[in-house]
């Protein structure tokens, strides 16, 4: 019977290193950020943002709230998702139109254990019961396969959620208590336009409706438009922060 070849010595040697009889194994603990591959770039014209929240405004309720839009999340190759309607996640698809606003996350705030004992987030045994991820793209597969069986509600479940959602599973920026506000909070404080058209198609429909109201009804339309806003505003918060049984 025919025996297989043996490892040859010089073979041994470069993967082991024997000093006085003792053999020492080499290092197979990794750098944290080493699955973390390049990023494509940006491109705008493509709709492709790597790791970056998207904004769009929204049809009709942007054109009195213009703070409130429609955002997503994209994967690590640019692809958006986002949660358009119950049951469904979009896929390269962004509901609404293309983004006006975009911020890219840093994946490096990110906590992706490898195992139950790699977390470098505070949270340890929350963080893996609410559901953790090795890959960004992971923890959006997660998020995307959850809210594929939600009920979507402007109000209490809608595409800000499922963007927090997946913050949380990624503990981005060493916190679990990411939501709708302070998601749009963060997008409004720290995203970027993408060109000056962006910024007219969002705003300019809002200065043509209350220019039209204020004509047409006087300055009672400017009152009750401020005051729709500042109820969706105030709904908003205190559901949140107030009511968080009734907020997805």
């Amino acid at each position: 019977m025919s025996r297989g070849r043996g490892v040859p010595m010089k073979d041994l040697k470069r993967s082991y290193d024997v000093e006085g009889g003792v053999v020492s194994m080499p290092s197979i603990i990794e750098d944290d950020d080493a699955d973390l591959w390049p990023l494509p770039e940006i491109d705008t014209k493509k709709s492709k943002f790597p790791c970056c929240i998207v904004w769009t405004p929204l049809p009709v309720v942007s054109w009195l709230a213009p703070f409130i839009g429609h955002i997503g999340l994209c994967r690590e190759d640019g692809v958006i998702l986002d949660f358009a309607g119950s049951n469904f996640i979009n896929v390269d698809d962004f509901a609404f139109g293309p983004p006006a606003r975009y911020l890219q996350l840093d994946r490096t705030k990110c906590c992706l254990p490898p195992n139950l004992g790699g977390h470098t987030c505070k949270y340890g045994f929350t963080h893996t019961d609410f559901g953790t991820a090795r890959t960004w793209d992971n923890a959006l597969s997660s998020s995307t396969r959850s809210f594929e069986h939600k009920t979507y509600n402007l109000f209490t479940c809608n595409c800000h959620s499922f963007v927090a959602n997946c913050l949380n599973r990624l503990c981005y920026g060493g916190s679990m208590e990411w939501n709708m506000v302070n998601v749009a909070i963060l997008l409004m404080i720290k995203g970027k336009w993408i060109s000056l058209s962006s910024v007219v198609r969002s705003f300019l429909p809002c200065v043509v409706v209350t220019s039209l109201g204020v004509a047409f009804v006087g300055w009672p339309f400017l009152i009750g438009l401020s005051s729709f806003s500042l109820l969706l505003f105030a709904w908003f918060i205190i559901a949140t922060y107030c009511f968080k049984n009734i907020i997805t």
